[in-house]
């Protein structure tokens, strides 16, 4: 493995999630992510935790970082990690574990693993430089911007975590869990709440950022191509300092099936440079949400914090990416699941975007994006993508979208991937976080609203993997 040079929240003085480790927690986590039964499984986590945090791995390709009991913890991502998957004790039903997989979750879901704000990015020459580019971004052409960015990205291809192109650090971190604890209960197989709706094999999820005025003017031309290959989509909308957004223009969106979500306030790269004007931002953003009824946000460049998001007032986010290498706030939630933010839904951006991929790797091919939804797949994932109205407008990218598209057809027919809007993944995800599984006369139920479209699913061991399957 390539060594990073990136900094830990441990080295700047951060320190990772400190939930209390406990059996009931972990059981708690996996029944959150499976929908599980609660407390068919037992585990216990060590009382004597390191203080500090650090890299470790829990089997040859899961990278945790947090506090575990024994070993060493690295400051680095290198070939040597320690691995706790020796360290894990059972004892009659219940399992111990070195760590608690609650804070380690948290931790990568959260990026609280990379120190986003160092010393450079809190300086008053970075603010300078960022509040200049954009300032000027409109007005450089795409050629000179392409230079720059890549310039700034220099070196992303050496960077040892999140793994490229897909991280599924969490589901591995699951599947692991759920394998021990079915071993330390002498069980074959578990019953769970099936991902997606109708027994659906994974989700597929097309988002639109629309930037600027040229942008839009190509918003009906780009309604037809999508309605021509039956994708449904979604359109962030910048409410500031962009183009004009009309009643007329917003309505034109919906009265098509489209949705409509907020994006940003102004698409200055500021949102979250500084708390306080963050908190002043999020007032207007939120007012903007009321005006165009948007249950839905992204935030510009995918800049984030997801300690911040309560002082947002939508449904759902979707401005984390599951690894961040080619964008300028690195890092990655390592998950191709949804998950909760406090109240707040991620839907995280597990593909690459498509400036990126057409202006940055300039490759007009679908490798890449097939390559990833096969990852994503392997994990029965949310395979979602950020298709910009401005950067589709060329022959070449409209040719390689429409591909895409086509893939994406094809995969609803012959897959079984549901393509589904933002709003409909979210709807779903709360509804599935509701139900609960019930044995009635030897057979599994799913109650509660919405449970129609529920289907139980098994988890079995077999050879010492784990297998879904669904009934």
């Amino acid at each position: 493995m390539t060594k990073s040079t990136e900094r830990s929240p441990a080295e700047n003085g951060h320190k990772p999630v400190a939930d209390v480790a406990s059996g009931e927690s972990v059981s708690q986590l996996l029944a959150d992510y499976y929908r599980l039964q609660p407390d068919t499984l037992e585990f216990d986590v060590s009382k004597n935790l390191s203080e500090e945090a650090g890299f470790f791995k829990f089997g040859e390709d899961a990278v945790c970082f947090g506090r575990c009991a024994e070993g060493s913890r690295s400051t680095l991502i290198d070939g040597h990690l320690y691995d706790t998957v020796t360290d894990v004790r059972e004892s009659g039903s219940i399992v111990t574990l070195p760590f608690d997989p609650t804070e380690i979750v948290q931790n990568l879901r959260y990026e609280r693993y990379l120190n986003h704000r160092d010393q450079w990015s809190q300086s008053a020459l970075h603010q300078l430089v960022t509040n200049a580019y954009y300032l000027v971004r409109p007005a450089l052409h795409v050629s000179l911007r392409k230079w720059l960015q890549k310039v700034r990205l220099n070196g992303w291809q050496k960077l040892a975590f999140p793994h490229w192109p897909v991280d599924r650090t969490v589901e591995r971190l699951m599947r692991r869990l759920l394998a021990f604890g079915l071993r330390g209960k002498g069980l074959e197989k578990i019953p769970f709440i099936w991902f997606w709706p109708d027994g659906m094999n994974a989700c597929a999820m097309m988002t639109h950022d629309l930037e600027t005025k040229s942008g839009q003017s190509f918003c009906p031309q780009l309604m037809d191509i999508d309605e021509e290959y039956g994708i449904p989509a979604s359109f962030q909308i910048v409410p500031e300092n962009r183009y004009p957004v009309t009643a007329s223009f917003l309505d034109s969106l919906r009265d098509r099936g489209f949705e409509v979500n907020v994006q940003d306030l102004n698409h200055d790269g500021r949102l979250f440079s500084e708390q306080k004007r963050f908190q002043q931002r999020a007032v207007k953003i939120n007012g903007y949400a009321k005006e165009y009824q948007a249950r839905g946000f992204r935030s510009a460049v995918l800049y984030r914090n997801q300690d911040w998001y309560s002082a947002l007032d939508f449904e759902y986010d979707m401005s984390v990416p599951n690894v961040a290498h080619l964008d300028p706030q690195r890092g990655g939630c390592c998950t191709v699941m949804p998950y909760f933010v406090g109240k707040t839904l991620e839907l995280p951006v597990t593909t690459t975007q498509d400036y990126s991929l057409f202006h940055i790797l300039n490759d007009y091919s679908l490798t890449l994006w097939e390559r990833q939804i096969g990852l994503i797949l392997e994990e029965h994932g949310l395979i979602s993508f950020i298709a910009h109205p401005d950067y589709l407008i060329t022959k070449r990218a409209q040719d390689t979208y429409r591909r895409l598209l086509g893939l994406l057809k094809e995969l609803r027919a012959r897959r079984r991937v549901w393509v589904a809007r933002p709003q409909e993944v979210n709807d779903w995800w709360r509804t599935r976080s509701r139900l609960r599984l019930k044995q009635d006369r030897g057979v599994w139920r799913i109650e509660g609203p919405g449970s129609e479209q529920a289907r139980v699913a098994f988890a079995t061991l077999c050879e010492g993997r784990l297998v879904y399957s669904v009934v």
